[in-house]
């Protein structure tokens, strides 16, 4: 079903990557979306030392056969992280897939994963950041629309643009992100050139993601205009859900406030804490201008298989039109 060089590279049944979420892509998560035949990536940055990171790689093992990645993060982060500490745990525990993400992916680190017979994809907001990518041995490489949730960067360049473009630069195959939440956008991404999808925002509405079910039931109640890029002002930017708390993040940076009044409101201790109490304007979270087409909330294997029956049906009827 929908065979593409990505299913083949990562020994996956559908052409399907579920993004990696801050907060959210711990084992439990990680492994459902696995399980359901895409590809879990589980977030390093959410474990704050290499015991910690070793013990959800194991955890994640535990609770799937089928195969997983783990994403390194590239972007400013309040705790940084010692990425190669990370690689070496990945390359101890034999992961097989790495994800990373950012402007422009580390070479040291590059060569160390390349040489431990690590399959290694690198997101990215540009074409240029992609050629560089590939140069340095990515396997894949996603170019991640404007559109989507999560870091955008400042070129403000849409899915629709950046995936044939990358498409026609790259000989490695091109995963696409921003904006895709169903077959449609499957089709769509396919039809532009990719061989396959990252999503994010789609899965928030899914059983086992683990947020609160008050979070959940408002963002199947938002519409397309309920985004918006925060942090720009800190050459950082991001789409969010536009709820309270990402308006007063506008409102600070609207009067040059300083990082630690942004903070406050933007660091991950009030994310979590709407995360796990359900106070839906305490904190801010990625959020696609997909969340318009989502309204219900189903398993993850429902969700994954049905945008994979969608998309098929979409291109069957597109060839029996034309």
């Amino acid at each position: 079903m929908l065979s593409t060089r990505i299913t083949q590279l990562f020994g996956i049944e559908y052409p399907i990557v579920g993004g990696c979420m801050m907060h959210i892509s711990g084992p439990e998560f990680v492994a459902a979306i696995s399980n359901a035949g895409a590809l879990g990536v589980l977030a390093s940055a959410m474990f704050p030392d290499r015991e910690s990171f070793r013990q959800a790689i194991r955890r994640t093992r535990a609770l799937t056969d089928r195969p997983f990645a783990v994403n390194l993060s590239l972007h400013p982060a309040i705790r940084p992280i010692d990425n190669a500490v990370y690689v070496d745990v990945i390359l101890e525990e034999g992961v097989r897939i790495v994800e990373t993400s950012g402007h422009r992916p580390p070479e040291d680190l590059f060569t160390r994963l390349k040489a431990g017979g690590v399959t290694v994809m690198h997101k990215c907001v540009s074409v240029r950041h992609a050629l560089t990518a590939q140069r340095l041995g990515a396997d894949a490489v996603t170019v991640f629309g404007t559109e989507g949730g999560g870091h955008i960067g400042e070129l403000g360049l849409t899915t629709m643009v950046l995936v044939p473009l990358a498409a026609g630069a790259l000989e490695v195959p091109v995963l696409a992100a921003g904006g895709i939440a169903d077959g449609r956008g499957l089709a769509a991404a396919l039809a532009l050139g990719a061989e396959g999808v990252v999503i994010g925002t789609r899965l928030l509405l899914t059983e086992e993601c683990p947020i609160h079910p008050n979070l959940k039931q408002a963002l199947a109640q938002a519409a397309e205009t309920d985004t918006r890029p925060i942090l720009g002002s800190l050459r950082n930017q991001m789409r969010v859900w536009d709820n309270a708390a990402a308006r007063q993040v506008a409102e600070l940076e609207a009067r040059s406030a300083s990082l630690a009044e942004i903070l406050a409101v933007v660091g991950g201790p009030m994310t979590r804490r709407m995360y796990e109490t359900g106070e839906i304007d305490v904190g801010v979270t990625a959020c696609s201008q997909a969340v318009g087409l989502m309204r219900e909330i189903r398993p993850v294997a429902e969700v994954i298989r049905g945008m994979a029956e969608e998309a098929q049906a979409v291109i069957r009827r597109l060839l029996e039109t034309g």
